[in-house]
């Protein structure tokens, strides 16, 4: 079971975003390449550990999956490491309800998968 994380909603994260926050997408190759946040930087969440300490302590991370349940396991990963990481609820899917941006990796129309 994963302990309770810092969770923010998409309006939250965007501000956040605004003023400089890193965007982790922790999802598969497949969901990645299928579409992603354009800004966002793509570390799977069974890398998170070993990748953990090439991310910038100096910013605030905001971590996206599909729905926001594997971005909550990142999210307890990198806090334990002393980050200042919060949990995006919803996800990928609430990303796209707001409106916001997808990109595909081969610039073939994105989905959310």
């Amino acid at each position: 079971m994963i302990r309770s994380v810092p969770e923010i909603d998409v309006a939250g994260a965007r501000t956040l975003l605004r003023a400089g926050a890193l965007l982790v997408d922790v999802r598969t190759p497949a969901e990645w390449d299928a579409g992603h946040a354009p800004d966002a930087v793509h570390v799977p969440l069974e890398t998170v550990p070993a990748q953990a300490s090439a991310l910038p302590r100096d910013r605030v991370v905001v971590v996206i999956c599909r729905s926001g349940r594997r971005s909550q396991a990142a999210v307890a990963e990198l806090v334990a490491r002393g980050f200042d990481a919060h949990n995006l609820t919803g996800g990928m899917l609430a990303w796209v309800q707001a409106g916001l941006p997808v990109v595909s990796a081969s610039g073939a129309a994105p989905a959310v998968i």
